[in-house]
């Protein structure tokens, strides 16, 4: 059952997923830019971004080449939500051959710092991003956009990538062959908030702590009247979930503690005093112990009687 955040956030931002190793952290900066976001696969459909009511996207990095077979497309029809979007290394790369520009094998990967020297003239994306003309970045690409698009303007180059960052005014449209979400760009951040902020025109009115009440508010919505069956470990995932759903819905949530007899001693008691005793979560304790041990003794046996089958080399 899909939640209607739009009863949650008037201003938030869609970041589509890429596959980059980084886009958690675009994530991170965002919202530490005090501005609501999610973070979706790239193949998110298009109802589903229409329902999202996106003030800003961001295309994150990737590890594919836009001209492989099989890499991650984007649609036209995101491009006429008439929303401002920021393509960051692949998603710069996609924006730039869906609008006709060309892409190309770099004569070698450029991985690490570099000096971010800008041309031409940046938009307000670039606000107080360089000093006198330069920026240090964090590169980390094995492509680089050859033929820039039209419509779009060089805004930055390095000494190995003469188009870093383009822009079209007209459209709303950035994208920046570096990553802007790393400690080692160190304008990174103030450039993120810049696209969220002034660019998105977000307030910026999200707070972390928001978090919780967020997933309280998706929780009740999408269970409604429903039971809802979860199974405690006592570890750190199953405990927040169980806290979660108890505050969002109550004695709707049971949960079940498997005692597998291999906790710390005195744990399982003290997950049913945290949890029975201290929040009043309905929780059934299972005594397995003797299943565990029985299934973990039999595996031993098999794994030794395996090992002593294997030939001497």
């Amino acid at each position: 059952m899909a939640v209607n955040m739009s009863n949650i956030h008037s201003e938030r931002i869609l970041i589509l997923d890429f596959g980059s190793q980084y886009t958690q952290l675009i994530a991170r900066r965002v919202r530490e830019s005090r501005v609501y976001c999610e973070l979706h696969p790239y193949d998110m459909t298009m109802d589903e971004i229409r329902a999202f009511k996106p003030s800003g996207i961001i295309l994150s990095g990737g590890p594919k080449s836009v001209y492989d077979a099989g890499a991650p497309p984007v649609e036209e029809a995101l491009f006429e939500l008439g929303v401002p979007i920021l393509g960051i290394c692949y998603g710069m790369q996609l924006l730039s051959q869906h609008f006709g520009g060309k892409v190309v094998p770099a004569g070698k990967r450029e991985y690490g710092h570099a000096a971010l020297e800008t041309i031409g003239r940046p938009g307000d994306l670039f606000d107080g991003f360089f000093t006198e003309g330069t920026s240090s970045v964090w590169m980390s690409h094995g492509d680089h956009v050859e033929v820039v698009p039209s419509g779009f303007e060089v805004v930055a180059r390095t000494a190995n990538a003469p188009v870093c960052a383009i822009q079209n005014l007209e459209r709303n449209l950035y994208g920046v062959q570096f990553h802007p979400e790393v400690n080692h760009t160190p304008q990174g951040e103030l450039m993120l908030s810049t696209f969220v902020r002034k660019i998105c025109r977000c307030s910026g009115q999200w707070t972390p702590g928001q978090i919780v009440d967020d997933a309280v508010t998706r929780i009740r919505e999408q269970v409604g009247a429903e039971q809802v069956i979860l199974g405690l470990s006592g570890g750190v995932d199953s405990s927040v979930a169980a806290a979660l759903i108890h505050r969002a819905i109550g004695d709707q949530l049971h949960c079940v503690f498997v005692d597998n007899g291999l906790l710390r001693l005195d744990e399982g008691d003290q997950v049913m005093a945290t949890f029975a005793g201290n929040l009043g979560v309905k929780v059934t304790r299972v005594n397995a112990r003797q299943r565990f041990y029985d299934g973990l003794r039999e595996k031993l046996i098999r794994k030794k009687t395996q090992n002593y089958r294997q030939p001497v080399r």
